[in-house]
């Protein structure tokens, strides 16, 4: 006899053979005061029912509708610009270059004594910043403490303050380089009483951080990614060992003396000793989680390829995968049913070559790491109800929200869904999505897309819901977050880092 814990998880038989039996989901009773109007146990099933735009558009169209683009203020435009990301830049950078001009001008005699500080420092919270461990720790202590109870103004703040944390990552990084430059100067400045191997290893380190933040930039990353793997981080790896040589030499050589100072008790009682410690413990944490796992890929169709991983994921995460153990990893978002789940998939549009490769040559196992790390679909759990709004592949990044809660809404845009993708996604989304919380729009069955921000705003109204997650391109991006920010709808979009 089975244990009554196992009676309540689902079967798995149907969504590894791909069939589209549709399961009905249960309603769960909400566990917050909701609108008796909106309750999920007395919604239409038909979405044409509740959304009017859809009763309208119900019978597919032989030709597109032409739909005129609305210009929206440069005001709004700029608020979307000057996201917290840019915020969080422009705080951080902005101070340590306050600090900088001091101490360049000689009114700020402790950043020039404790110079080296000042770059490791930066660097130290550049890549805390970006730690996948510290991140899944920062998500879980917020949706721990602040879920539901606390004002929509905070969780929408905490929402924006965790997703937008490379914007500290960015500004201390780039501040870290500055500050280095500075040190190098002033030690050339006094290259009379500097040795000669401080000197060389000054410019060496800073060539190497140099190299590794110019790398980083969102041209370079996004149009030429192995460049930025390949110089991001291997040139960061040896701008770190340069780093170390670095900080002994400069704490171990008295240029007052002219002598070196060999005891271990004075380097470990130096700032930037410390601080370098910190950075490589946060570099290595992320890949002692490395492993190489087996793999099922599923091709439904040229364009895409459905990789399915072992074990049940809780929902909002993204996982980074690869052919090799070190080189060339490409992230993806995580569809789970949930932690008691047999499996994970992930959805790869074919874009470059690492995902055509997936079609053209499957693999039996990939590179990826064990720990994954939080999205800003992470935070749902912070919301009473919610929309995820996604089209084509951004699939992959939002239908584990959906599917392991059923206070949120799930819009999907796409062509030719159930050909395009296959029947273990169309499987899972029909076994745990109910049609009250779903709209998927096919632009090839329907002529074209929707009016996206129409729709939008009635799912909006219907479902009661306090925010928007968004996941597309940069153009379908841009459309709907300016489109939310005149309506006055709380939304975050996809994140293209400056």
């Amino acid at each position: 006899m089975s244990s009554p814990a196992k009676e309540n998880v689902p079967a798995y038989g149907d969504v590894e053979k791909g069939t589209l039996e549709v399961i009905p989901t249960s309603k769960a009773t909400p566990d917050f005061p909701v609108d008796e109007k909106k309750d999920l146990t007395v919604v239409a099933v038909n979405p044409a029912d509740h959304l009017p735009s859809l009763k309208k558009e119900s019978q597919p169209s032989t030709k597109p509708t032409p739909k005129p683009k609305k210009q929206v203020s440069n005001w709004i435009k700029f608020k979307i610009w000057f996201n917290t990301y840019r915020k969080f830049f422009c705080l951080t950078f902005g101070l340590n270059m306050i600090g900088l001009g001091l101490a360049a001008s000689g009114h700020f005699p402790y950043a020039v004594k404790y110079s080296g500080a000042m770059v490791v420092g930066n660097f130290n919270f550049a890549i805390l910043m970006r730690n996948e461990i510290f991140g899944r720790i920062l998500y879980w202590f917020v949706n721990t403490f602040f879920a539901k109870w606390t004002p929509l103004w905070w969780r929408l703040g905490c929402t924006s303050v965790l997703q937008h944390l490379g914007g500290i990552h960015s500004g201390c990084a780039l501040s870290g380089v500055l500050w280095l430059l500075l040190k190098v100067i002033n030690n050339f400045r006094h290259h009379d009483v500097n040795h000669d191997a401080v000197l060389v290893m000054g410019v060496v380190t800073n060539l190497a951080v140099m190299i590794s933040a110019l790398s980083a930039f969102p041209w370079v990353r996004n149009t030429h990614h192995n460049v930025f793997e390949r110089h991001h981080r291997f040139v960061g790896w040896i701008g770190l060992m340069f780093t170390w040589a670095f900080v002994i030499l400069g704490d171990t050589y008295n240029p007052d003396t002219r002598t070196w100072n060999l005891s271990g008790v004075h380097l470990v009682r130096q700032q930037d000793f410390w601080f370098t410690c910190g950075m490589t413990v946060f570099i290595a944490l992320p890949w002692i989680c490395v492993r190489e796992v087996p793999v099922d890929i599923e091709l439904p169709s040229p364009k895409v390829a459905i990789v399915r991983f072992r074990r049940g994921m809780q929902q909002g995460l993204l996982g980074r995968i690869s052919r090799s153990s070190i080189m060339e990893y490409h992230a993806f978002g995580i569809i789970s049913e949930g932690t008691h789940a047999k499996y994970h998939y992930m959805i790869c549009g074919v874009q470059g070559d690492f995902t055509r490769s997936l079609v053209n040559d499957p693999p039996k196992t990939l590179w990826t790491r064990e720990l994954k790390f939080a999205g800003v679909s992470n935070t749902s759990t912070l919301y009473r109800r919610g929309i995820r709004i996604c089209t084509g592949t951004g699939l992959g990044a939002a239908l584990s929200t959906c599917l392991q809660s059923p206070y949120w809404y799930l819009i999907w845009i796409g062509s030719d869904q159930e050909k395009t993708f296959g029947p273990t996604i169309s499987s899972l989304i029909h076994r745990h999505i109910g049609p009250e919380r779903l709209l998927l729009w096919d632009s090839k069955k329907r002529g074209g897309r929707p009016d996206t921000m129409k729709i939008l705003k009635e799912v909006y109204h219907y479902w009661n819901a306090e925010v928007v997650f968004i996941t597309s391109n940069y153009i379908g991006n841009s459309e709907i977050m300016e489109g939310c920010k005149e309506a006055g709808i709380p939304a975050f979009g996809t994140l293209w880092d400056f």
